[in-house]
């Protein structure tokens, strides 16, 4: 059992004065950042794809035991092959969906050759609904990742039983356990291994922002206090019993607070093994 602690991100220009020095290049942040903390969720590859030069360049900038998670591209979890957002991924799964997954796990090649490659996240929109048509889809994401470890997280709670559990464990799919505001329809904080690998994301609690904002930081923009963050210790406690690793980052990045917290985490965390 071991717990990394780190951040959804880490190339903000908003941290500049809250994590980061005030003139650090972004060239250099990276590099700062693993000085810090020893795993990162790259995100931004759910925005562009990726060639392996990339992943094999940002293993340069970081120690050797440094590891990274990878989110998922929208076009695997959000978009049609054709980049239309309406139909999502799902609607559209055939062979343009295979050779794009197919695409995505070659460009992790430098981090798995490497074993630097922590899993990779595959986040559903809250309009991925449970139907036989979505958990077939979810079925097949193994066979797509060609075994790469794999983790999901389910922005809708009516997935939420324990067919759920049994699909991810059958599948040997991870499940990502989220800490978000306590509104109707969303997850609530359930923390629960399904596969050698547990994962936790830290979005906020930001309820009057969640849904309506004008920018989408707005939604993360919250910092976690003390008394928060220690609700999630034994939970985390259990995870990293029942794993071999336990990764737990904070997407709430708005100048620089997911920093901060993961911080504080860690120092909460310090009698558990890291």
């Amino acid at each position: 059992m071991a717990i990394h602690i780190g951040t959804s991100g880490f190339s903000y220009p908003d941290w500049r004065g809250f994590f980061y020095p005030e003139n650090l290049p972004e060239r250099d942040m990276l590099a700062h950042y693993s000085q810090q903390f020893n795993t990162v969720e790259a995100n931004f590859t759910y925005y562009r794809l990726p060639g392996p030069a990339t992943f094999a360049r940002m293993q340069q900038m970081v120690p050797p035991g440094f590891r990274f998670a990878v989110k998922a591209n929208r076009q695997m979890t959000h978009e049609g092959g054709d980049g239309a957002p309406a139909m999502g991924a799902w609607h559209r799964a055939g062979p343009e969906t295979d050779a794009f997954f197919a695409r995505f796990v070659e460009a992790l090649a430098p981090l798995a050759e490497a074993a630097q490659l922590a899993c990779v996240l595959v986040q559903f929109p809250w309009s991925f609904r449970c139907c036989d048509e979505t958990r077939e889809y979810a079925r097949r994401l193994p066979e797509r990742m060609q075994g790469l470890p794999t983790v999901v997280e389910f922005r809708n709670r009516e997935w939420l039983d324990d067919s759920l559990f049994e699909l991810l464990r059958e599948c040997g799919l991870g499940f990502c356990c989220v800490d978000e505001p306590r509104l109707k329809g969303l997850m609530p904080p359930l923390a629960v291994a399904t596969s050698s690998v547990g994962y936790v994301r830290f979005h906020g609690r930001n309820a009057r922002a969640w849904w309506r904002h004008d920018e989408p930081w707005q939604r993360y923009d919250y910092l976690y206090t003390q008394e928060e963050l220690s609700e999630w210790v034994p939970r985390i406690a259990r995870l990293a019993a029942q794993t071999s690793d336990t990764f737990v980052f904070f997407n709430n990045h708005y100048q620089g607070k997911a920093g901060k917290n993961a911080r504080m985490l860690a120092q909460l965390l310090l009698p558990l093994p890291k």
